[in-house]
């Protein structure tokens, strides 16, 4: 399995608080799991998805990009 999300660099954090559905919550944790164990990585836990999943959603976005120039 080969999954979109490459490797996530150590950076410094900003706290974010989100409320989300459990079943959300769940997916995004079995996620990090199959993360750490595809990039080698320690689990950092679904947290430190988001940032990165969500700058490749936005990245990935045709409209978005045609926006932003």
């Amino acid at each position: 399995m080969t999954l979109k999300l490459g490797p996530i660099a150590d950076d410094k954090p900003v706290k974010v608080t989100i409320d989300m559905p459990a079943d959300v919550y769940r997916d995004l944790t079995a996620y990090a799991e199959a993360h750490a164990a595809e990039t080698g990585q320690a689990s950092q836990g679904p947290a430190k998805l988001v940032v990165p999943m969500l700058a490749q959603f936005m990245a990935s976005d045709r409209e978005f990009t045609k926006i932003r120039r």
